[in-house]
């Protein structure tokens, strides 16, 4: 949502012809409703062509899922996300998440999401994501296949 300096862009973009002030525009329209948020963007150059495309990591999905305020990055720092999410958010992202999970099952794919909601600090239907984890590997969670 936010531009960069075009400046660290120059030196990867200037090379195949392309301007880093438009580049980062086109990142900016392609990531603003992710304002706030750090995501990771593909650039695909076709012909002088450049774009844009969104790779979404599961921690940002999470944060979005979270539905906190937009933030500045630059001015707060050392933000708790102490919010909860439901497990059929968790199980949406999964989906998302899936072609680049190394997880043989959806199952696992959730469990490795969990463990992202571990590391940001939010809960999952009010239980700890550990614990939830737990649940799913003795069979007491019962997560769908794909």
């Amino acid at each position: 949502g936010e531009v960069g300096a075009a400046a660290s862009r120059a030196p990867k973009v200037g090379l195949l012809g392309l301007s880093p002030k438009k580049i980062g525009e086109d990142i900016m329209k392609a990531t603003q409703d992710w304002k706030g948020l750090k995501v990771t963007v593909k650039l695909t150059v076709i012909n002088r062509q450049a774009t844009v495309e969104m790779v979404p990591a599961s921690s940002s999905l999470i944060m979005k899922a979270l539905d906190e305020p937009i933030r500045n990055r630059k001015l707060e720092k050392d933000i708790v996300h102490d919010g909860n999410i439901t497990l059929d958010q968790v199980i949406d992202i999964a989906r998302t998440m899936r072609s680049r999970s190394m997880a043989r099952t959806l199952a696992g794919t959730v469990c490795e999401i969990l463990g992202t909601c571990f590391s940001i600090g939010c809960s999952v239907n009010n239980m700890h994501p550990k614990d939830l984890t737990t649940a799913i590997k003795e069979g007491e969670v019962e997560i769908p296949e794909e």
